[in-house]
């Protein structure tokens, strides 16, 4: 009797859904003729899109979020690399500017010598300085000629403002130079404004020279400038040497205590000039012919 029942009442069922069906695609027919020829339906859609809005930004936020996440990171690494590259080209910047200005000062020295060559009348030969002894005692230098460039041993060095020392060893191709300040060396000189001649010896400071051998009644004043007698043939005669600082005559001494300070700037000097006396080889001369 089950059976019977549920065979009976299934082709029932079955026009209602097809009967369904064909009511909705009948109703959805028509709502498109009538939407699209009279857009009757626009404030219905316009009703669900809003209210279907909400949903939509809810759905996209975990992807929106991870473009906005992705963009500031690269937007950061980028930032990061662009602001390494402009500290970067700042030291870089910074570097040349600091070479500008050493090459600067390195040309107004060089010009400096030019003219204090252009006014001498010896044969002169420019050298750089390569090292400078670091012992506080010992006032010396090596400069980068030697006997190839025709240096000897006892050659005067001098530069823009005045004497600097003289070469003490002659190399093949560089050569030791002793600084007038050296406790070592002694130099001739003479007071340009009398000629009174007297010796000028090193202190051991690189400022300041010594008088030892000036008479208590000698007319020495301060401010005094000492040139190079030329006597003892090492140096030629006129070059400035030092100025008078001091000048204190004690009593019942035979000497005054005169101190000089020298007219080169001795911890300062980078480039000397070589005095040649007698013809040497492949040696720019500034005198005239």
């Amino acid at each position: 009797m089950v059976a019977s029942r549920e065979t009976s009442s299934n082709p029932g069922r079955i026009p209602a859904l097809g009967l369904r069906a064909l009511g909705l695609i009948f109703i959805s027919i028509l709502l498109m003729y009538f939407d699209n020829r009279d857009n009757h339906l626009d404030t219905v859609r316009n009703a669900i899109g809003a209210a279907v809005y909400p949903l939509r930004v809810i759905v996209d936020a975990p992807s929106h979020l991870w473009g906005w996440l992705g963009e500031a990171t690269t937007s950061r690494k980028d930032m990061e690399l662009e602001l390494d590259r402009l500290k970067a080209e700042r030291l870089l910047t910074n570097a040349r500017l600091q070479k500008l200005n050493a090459l600067e000062a390195e040309n107004s020295r060089l010009r400096a010598m030019l003219d204090a060559r252009a006014q001498v009348r010896d044969r002169t030969r420019v050298a750089e300085i390569m090292s400078v002894d670091a012992n506080p005692y010992s006032h010396s230098l090596v400069i980068d000629i030697g006997t190839q460039e025709g240096v000897v041993d006892g050659q005067a060095l001098i530069d823009a403002d005045g004497v600097v020392g003289q070469v003490i060893e002659a190399g093949l191709m560089t050569s030791q130079a002793m600084l007038i300040s050296d406790t070592d060396h002694a130099l001739p000189v003479e007071v340009n404004r009398n000629g009174l001649r007297t010796i000028v010896v090193g202190t051991g400071k690189i400022d300041q020279l010594k008088l030892p051998f000036v008479v208590n009644n000698a007319d020495i004043q301060v401010g005094d400038l000492l040139v190079t007698s030329g006597l003892g043939g090492a140096f030629p005669s006129g070059y400035p040497v030092a100025i008078v600082e001091s000048v204190t005559r004690i009593p019942q001494e035979p000497y005054a205590d005169v101190t000089a300070r020298p007219s080169a700037s001795l911890g300062q000097v980078r480039e000397v000039l070589l005095i040649f006396s007698a013809p040497g080889p492949d040696i720019e001369t500034a005198s005239d012919d």
